[in-house]
């Protein structure tokens, strides 16, 4: 039967590096998908070719709405809550999402879950993958929206860090690779493989995927040089296929087991 899932981001274009294979595969077997983010990116990097171009947040909006559209998503809201910013370079915005009541963001986020009776929920991990104060409210918020809202199942969206640390000592060398992505970076983010419980194969979404990325033109590059969506686009299609077709997740009260589950919504009544 189908089943709704709620997928609770920071910002338009974490939805496309995260949890993209999994909710487009979710809209095509048929369940309900709904994106929610908590602001609209209105810190986000951005070429000052773009950023002439109008606010920010305005434009990353629309860019998230066509993620959505190319995903299957049936609904798409954000909180209105500012951008943060960077840990070490904060935005100062009054009303910034880190800084917020994780209390009452929690609250809006479980009318939501109730509103759509959201049977599992996707979040980050406690660290927010790789530190984003806004990344790690979401874990903050999230849990606690499914506390109030009774949703059942919750999924941390993670990488396996082991796989991660691999491929970027293969290719953190080459040229036109960011520096920030050398695996020193990365040496505790997102999630060890042990507390993994899902390894989603989205393989067959993975054009979905491209085209969620893709959506998100103002992100692709800023001023100091290319970032992480324009370099994974300018991968050639098999190779994307290859690195890009699985997304992992933990669950909230698994116990993590060998196989990884490949279904997020497996464990679920076949009726309610």
């Amino acid at each position: 039967m189908p089943y709704t899932m709620v997928s609770f981001h920071a910002h338009p274009d974490d939805e496309a590096l995260l949890t993209a294979g999994t909710l487009a595969r979710a809209a095509a077997e048929g369940h309900r998908v709904v994106l929610v983010v908590a602001t609209a990116g209105g810190a986000g990097l951005a070429s000052s070719e773009v950023l002439a171009e109008g606010p920010l947040a305005r434009r990353r909006l629309a860019e998230l709405h066509r993620s959505a559209e190319a995903l299957g998503c049936a609904r798409v809201e954000c909180l209105g809550y500012e951008d943060s910013g960077m840990a070490d370079a904060p935005s100062g915005a009054a009303g910034a999402f880190a800084g917020a009541d994780p209390e009452e963001a929690a609250g809006r986020l479980a009318e939501l879950l109730r509103q759509e009776r959201a049977d599992v929920l996707t979040i980050y991990d406690p660290a927010g993958g790789y530190g984003h104060p806004d990344h790690v409210q979401v874990h903050r918020v999230g849990t606690r929206a499914a506390q109030l809202a009774g949703t059942a199942v919750v999924l941390e969206a993670t990488v396996d860090r082991r796989l991660l640390q691999r491929v970027l000592r293969a290719v953190h060398w080459l040229p036109g690779v960011p520096a920030d992505f050398h695996p020193a970076r990365f040496a505790g983010a997102f999630a060890a493989p042990e507390r993994l419980t899902h390894r989603v194969d989205v393989r067959g979404f993975a054009g979905h995927k491209r085209a969620a990325m893709a959506a998100h033109t103002s992100q692709a590059g800023a001023d100091t040089g290319r970032r992480t969506l324009a370099v994974l686009l300018k991968l050639p299609r098999p190779v994307f296929r290859m690195l890009m077709g699985r997304e992992w997740f933990v669950q909230h009260g698994r116990t993590p087991a060998r196989p990884l589950i490949d279904d997020v919504f497996a464990g679920l009544p076949d009726s309610r």
